[in-house]
């Protein structure tokens, strides 16, 4: 296997991880209560956590390096405030920790891994 394969995998591995990003965050929604609170804050952490798997997709058909990390960059910022949203929904007892862990564990893995992916396009760009 060829590092292009490598790297073509991971990109379609991704891209399927962060779509189900958001069907998981999709189906988090509809447990939560049915109060206004619950309905504004899970509102806010569906807006974020689909931008996040929209915006993937966007930056792996980037037509340039900047377009590329103007997208990871969106990417990084919407799965943080993604993971403040949930932090919101359980700090706020609207649902129980139980039901946010797993999305925050891979809400924290998502933004680490494309805040890694924003350094390494930023120090080729430093290297330039």
């Amino acid at each position: 296997m060829s590092a292009n394969d490598s790297k073509t995998d991971f990109v379609e591995s991704f891209k399927r991880r962060t779509k189900q990003f958001v069907i998981d965050n999709i189906r988090l929604y509809r447990t939560l209560p049915k109060t206004e609170e619950a309905r504004i804050v899970g509102r806010q952490l569906l807006r974020s956590s689909s931008s996040v798997g929209s915006n993937y997709r966007a930056a792996c058909r980037a037509r340039s390096e900047a377009e590329f990390y103007a997208k990871i960059s969106i990417v990084v910022e919407e799965a943080d405030e993604s993971l403040f949203w949930m932090e919101i929904l359980t700090e706020a007892e609207i649902t129980q920790s139980a039901q946010v862990s797993q999305l925050m564990i891979e809400a924290q893995e998502i933004l680490k891994v494309m805040a890694k992916a924003r350094k390494t396009v930023s120090n080729n760009k430093d290297k330039e």
